[in-house]
C-alpha cells in the first residue's frame, strides 16, 4: 500500500504529531507499504523533495499573517499545486492527514479526494470547530472549570475572534469532512465527544502511542543532571512542552506557592523556552514569592530531555485548555514517573485517576497541589503508581498498536473509496 501523509509541520523535535507521523510512518515501511509526507516550510531554503529519515518528504514553502488563518485555512492558493504535484508524482492508495488547518488547508483534503485515493482525517485537536485551543467549555474560575459546553456558535465565537471570525469556516470544513473524507478517527474519546457535539462525525478513537526509548537513563545521569542545577536533595516537580497560560503554567504557579511555605526542598523544574517563562510567568512567579523556587531549563531534546524526565518525582500537566490527548503524559509514564494530570480533554484516558498518578481539575488549586503533596509525602505510592503507569504505557500505548489500528482504517477507507492510483496492495 502506499500512504501520503499530510502535516503543515516536518521536524519531528517540534511536534507531537508530526513525531507520531514520522513513528507511524517508520512502522509502515518496515511492514512493507511505502510512505511520503506533504508538509509546508516558511523558509525557502528548505522547500522542495528531500528524505527526511527514510521518509519521502515534499516540503511546500507557504506562509501568511496570521489573522488570515480563518480563512487560508480553507483553501490555501500558495500550496494547491504543490500539493497535486505530490500526489501526481507519489500515487497514493490512503492519504492521511494529520494537521491540515495552519498552511495545507481543507482543500488539500478535496485535492486527494479528486486524485483517486482513499482519504483518512485524523482530528489531533479541536480545529475542526475552533480557531485556537478550545478553553471556553469549562466556564473558567467563575464556574470552578465545572461545565462542559464544546459546541461552537456566534454567540461565544466572535467576542472571542472578532475580526477574525468567519462565517463560512466551519460549515466549509465540516462540507469537506462529509463529502471528501472516508474514515474521521479522533485521538481521544473526548475529542470525539466535542466533535460529535459540533455535528462532526467520528468513525473511531485510534489513541496516540509513542515508540520505547533504545536507552533510558542511568542514575549516574540523573545524579549528573540535578548536580548541574544544584537540584541534589530537591522535592522535584516538573511541567514541560509548549509554555503558555492555556497549559496550566499560571495555575502550576499557584499551586507551588501554596505548597511551598511547607517544603524547603521543594522545586519546580520549567521544561520549555526559558525566554518565553522568563517573558510570560517569571513575573507572577516573583508576585507570589516563588521565582527563587523555578529551574527554567530551556528547551530540551534527545539524552537531555530524557535525564530530566528521568530526575522528577512527578510530573504534571495542569492545562486548563481542552487537551486533546497529552503526549507527554506518555513520556513521563515511560520513565515510570507518576503524573497529575488535568481533568479536561483525553488526558484521563491516559492517566488512570488512583492507579498510575492523579487526574485532578487544575482551577481547583487546593485539590491539585494535594495530589502532588500525596506523591511527594509518600514515596512508595510514588513508585508504585509510577510503575503501573509504565505498565500501562507498554501495553496500550505502543506505536504497532497504533499502526495495526490505522492500517484497519486504511483498509476500510479503501473498500468506501475503492482502488487507489497506487492500485497494489
Amino acid at each position: 500500500m502506499r500512504i501520503l501523509f499530510l502535516n503543515d509541520l516536518w521536524d519531528p523535535r517540534i511536534g507531537s504529531s508530526v513525531r507520531l507521523t514520522h513513528q507511524l510512518a517508520a512502522q509502515l515501511r518496515a511492514l512493507g507499504h511505502a510512505t511520503a509526507l506533504v508538509t509546508t516550510t516558511p523558509d525557502a531554503a528548505l522547500a522542495g523533495e528531500c528524505d527526511l529519515d527514510g521518509l519521502q518528504t515534499f516540503r511546500l514553502l507557504s506562509s501568511y499573517p496570521p489573522r488570515l488563518r480563518s480563512w487560508v485555512s480553507l483553501d490555501n492558493p500558495r500550496v494547491r499545486a504543490g500539493v497535486r504535484a505530490a500526489l501526481e508524482v507519489f500515487r497514493p492508495d490512503v492519504v492521511h492527514a494529520h494537521l491540515v488547518h495552519d498552511q495545507l488547508s481543507y482543500a488539500s483534503l478535496t485535492a486527494a479526494r479528486r486524485a483517486g485515493a482513499a482519504v483518512v482525517f485524523t482530528a489531533h485537536d479541536v480545529m475542526t470547530f475552533c480557531y485556537q485551543k478550545l478553553t471556553c467549555f469549562h466556564g473558567g474560575e467563575e464556574a470552578r472549570g465545572a461545565r462542559r459546553d464544546y459546541t461552537a456558535y456566534w454567540q461565544k465565537c466572535i467576542p472571542c475572534q472578532r475580526l477574525r471570525w468567519n462565517p463560512l469556516r466551519n460549515a466549509r470544513i465540516a462540507r469537506v469532512l462529509a463529502r471528501d473524507v472516508d474514515r474521521v478517527t479522533a485521538v481521544s474519546h473526548e475529542l470525539a465527544s466535542a466533535l460529535a457535539a459540533n455535528g462532526l462525525r467520528v468513525d473511531r478513537v485510534v489513541h496516540n502511542a509513542t515508540e520505547p526509548r533504545a536507552r533510558l537513563p542511568l542514575l549516574e545521569d540523573v545524579a549528573r543532571f540535578r548536580r548541574a542545577r544544584g537540584l541534589e536533595d530537591a522535592e522535584l516537580v516538573a511541567i514541560g512542552g509548549r509554555l503558555h497560560e492555556q497549559k496550566g503554567v499560571g495555575q502550576l504557579l499557584r499551586m507551588l506557592a501554596l505548597l511551598a511555605p511547607k517544603r524547603p526542598r521543594l522545586r519546580l523544574l520549567v521544561l520549555g523556552k526559558r525566554e518565553v517563562y522568563e517573558r510570560e510567568f517569571e513575573p507572577r512567579a516573583r508576585e507570589l514569592g516563588v521565582a527563587d523556587r523555578v529551574v527554567a531549563t530551556g528547551w530540551l531534546d534527545g539524552d537531555e530531555l530524557q535525564e530530566a524526565l528521568a530526575a522528577v518525582d512527578v510530573f504534571v500537566t495542569p492545562s486548563i485548555c481542552f487537551d486533546t490527548f497529552g503526549l507527554v503524559n506518555l513520556e513521563a509514564m515511560e520513565h515510570g514517573k507518576p503524573v497529575v494530570a488535568t481533568a479536561f480533554g483525553g488526558s484521563p484516558e491516559v492517566v488512570v485517576d488512583g492507579v498510575t498518578g492523579f487526574v485532578r481539575n487544575p482551577f481547583d488549586v487546593e485539590g491539585f497541589s494535594a495530589a502532588i503533596a500525596a506523591l511527594l509525602d509518600d514515596r512508595g505510592l510514588a513508585a508504585r503508581l509510577g510503575a503501573a503507569g509504565r505498565e500501562r504505557w507498554r501495553s496500550e500505548f505502543l506505536v504497532p498498536r497504533m499502526t495495526a489500528e490505522y492500517l484497519a482504517e486504511y483498509g476500510a477507507a479503501r473498500a468506501r473509496a475503492g482502488p487507489g492510483p497506487g492500485a497494489q496492495s
